[in-house]
């Protein structure tokens, strides 16, 4: 059960804070006897057998062995994570200018996917509480009008904006 906050008397300021998400997950791993790696241990290997996937099927080969992006081939429109594979793969040959090119705001959230993933580790290792983007007021707005500007800015026909398809 949660505990209340208490004041200190003399500054009137907060002596415990209240509880979030990654306490009460700390929370039922400990009641289940959990080891603290199992997470992150899950997450390292998902990601590194995916980026093997990506290595060794060369999205930036046509006709590969991997598959084309859904909502262009069926629509013909190119959507917000068009190029994500092909970015990745540059991103692991160390082509950071081709990682932009296939796909700059993707770079951004696979930037702000690995900040908040060893924010969690911290936290959950060490105890201490660390903020992330994910804290910010407007964080999920911001990136709401960001994904639907790329959507929409990618997809106009029109001479400088047509660079930006992949």
């Amino acid at each position: 059960m949660d505990e209340p906050l208490t004041m200190a008397p003399e500054s009137g300021a907060d002596l415990r804070r209240a509880p979030d998400r990654t306490d009460r997950l700390i929370a039922v791993a400990e009641r289940f006897g959990r080891n603290r790696l199992i997470g992150p241990v899950a997450v390292v290997v998902g990601v590194a057998a995916v980026g093997t996937v990506i290595w060794f099927g060369d999205p930036t080969t046509p006709g590969g062995h991997l598959p084309t992006c859904p909502t262009k081939s069926l629509l013909g429109i190119v959507c917000p994570g068009c190029g994500t594979m092909r970015m990745v793969d540059s991103l692991m040959h160390g082509d950071f200018r081709a990682a932009v090119h296939y796909n700059a705001v993707g770079l951004v959230a696979l930037f702000l996917l690995a900040w908040s993933f060893v924010a969690y580790c911290v936290r959950l290792w060490s105890g201490r509480r660390w903020r992330t983007w994910q804290h910010w007021r407007y964080s999920a707005m911001v990136i709401l009008v960001v994904v639907v500007a790329w959507f929409v800015i990618r997809n106009i026909p029109i001479a400088p904006f047509t660079a930006l398809r992949v």
